[in-house]
């Protein structure tokens, strides 16, 4: 029995090496060149179909820097579609599409990754499931829209409309990430700037105050004892910092409910909270569109396009609108009764149903909504750039203060006398 099982376990996919190779082509001419394959016999017998007569084949040695693999970015993904749908439309056969984009990419993880849809291609597997294989990279909704080009023939449309989405959500995904990216790094730097005045400036000063043998203004003892405290304990200051961010950042990804009272916190927040809830409109309309323009059941689609929201909110919304047009109902009214959907979005989806476009309507209002997203980021950016130099002037300008006063008060005393 045991001999059985272990007979009808399937075979562990073996991992890609890299072999550097010296042969000669089909003129003759003297090639070198680097391919991967899992072993020494695939990589010759490649090397044979590609023309190619290896006169020296070895494995490659790695060092381990070399050997530390890149992490693959929803970038890499969003590249890799676009090749692909372009590489098919153009008629070049799956699997040799794959090849190319395979070897070709800078990012060792990703070849090895495309390299082993390609073989699995090869043997016959089908492209949806192949993909299934990395549920790291390709999620249900990137499946199940290859799972219906495959099914209805018309994989290269699928593919450009795949690549289509993905660019888009990328490219509304960096606008948000422009938006909070300059704050940030200036609230950092600040946070910097005042913890070095703060343990080796204002220390300086102490010991200069301390031979003046006057009282110092309030305002300046403040600050000392704020710097004595930090001075002394900034290890611990750091290290409830780093626990608390670490500790939120575990119950965030464990606790659904934790997500979901945050993101509700954050659409509530002026400005950011209303990027945030075009954002997810945009991304609702725009995934909808594609999958319902893909022929994927409505009620399929709606499965993947809560996921594709990137808000709790919105996705335990849409998993509610999901059981509700099971149920028969449409879907304008199922959106209505989420009251997260503005009035504009619920009428172009009741004029696509009654029409039989509502691919095109949503379509629509997806650009509408990632335009209105780009508009903000930049209102955004333009409002808090004054405000960041307010805040930044006003703690700065007020350490400076008060280190100063007692300079000042002394002054004032010996001009006095």
């Amino acid at each position: 029995m045991a001999t059985k099982a272990a007979a009808a376990a399937p075979p562990k996919a073996e991992k890609a090496l890299v072999f550097s190779w010296e042969g000669t082509d089909r003129k003759g001419n003297r090639v070198k060149g680097e391919t991967r394959a899992a072993n020494i016999a695939l990589a010759r017998a490649d090397l044979r179909r590609q023309g190619i007569t290896p006169l020296k084949l070895r494995k490659k040695s790695t060092s381990m820097l070399a050997n530390r693999k890149k992490k693959i970015t929803s970038k890499d993904i969003a590249i890799f579609s676009r090749q692909l749908a372009t590489m098919m439309a153009a008629g070049v056969p799956m699997v040799q599409a794959f090849d190319i984009v395979g070897r070709g990419h800078n990012n060792p993880s990703m070849q090895e990754m495309v390299l082993s849809i390609k073989a699995d291609v090869e043997g016959g597997t089908s492209l949806t499931a192949a993909l299934r294989k990395h549920p790291l990279h390709f999620d249900d909704l990137f499946c199940n829209l290859v799972e219906a080009g495959e099914q209805a023939g018309v994989l290269e449309t699928l593919l450009d409309k795949i690549a289509t989405y993905k660019e888009k959500t990328e490219s509304l995904k960096a606008k948000i990430k422009k938006a909070l990216f300059y704050p940030t790094a200036v609230i950092v730097v600040a946070i910097l700037i005042t913890a070095i005045i703060m343990i080796f400036v204002i220390p300086q000063f102490k010991d200069l105050f301390s031979s003046f043998g006057a009282d110092l203004p309030g305002f300046t003892l403040f600050v000392i004892k704020i710097s004595d405290f930090v001075a002394a304990w900034w290890w611990a200051v750091l290290a409830a910092v780093v626990a608390t961010v670490v500790t939120a950042a575990n119950i965030w990804k464990r606790s659904p409910k934790f997500r979901e009272t945050l993101d509700r916190l954050l659409l509530k927040v002026p400005v950011i909270g209303m990027i945030m809830h075009k954002a997810a409109l945009a991304r609702f309309c725009r995934t909808t569109a594609t999958m319902f323009a893909a022929g994927v059941p409505l009620v399929e689609a709606l499965q993947s396009v809560a996921g594709a929201t990137g808000s709790a909110v919105y996705e335990k919304a849409v998993l509610t609108m999901r059981d509700d047009v099971a149920t028969g109902q449409s879907l304008q009214l199922a959106m209505r009764q989420q009251g997260l959907f503005p009035h504009m979005v619920i009428q172009m989806v009741t004029i696509g149903e009654e029409s039989g476009a509502l691919d095109d309507m949503l379509a629509k209002v997806a650009d509408f909504y990632e335009e209105e997203v780009d508009n903000a980021v930049d209102a955004l950016s333009s409002l808090l750039e004054p405000l960041i130099m307010v805040i930044l002037g006003t703690v700065i300008g007020g350490l400076v203060i008060a280190l100063y006063l007692p300079i000042f008060q002394l002054g004032s005393v010996v001009s006095g006398h």
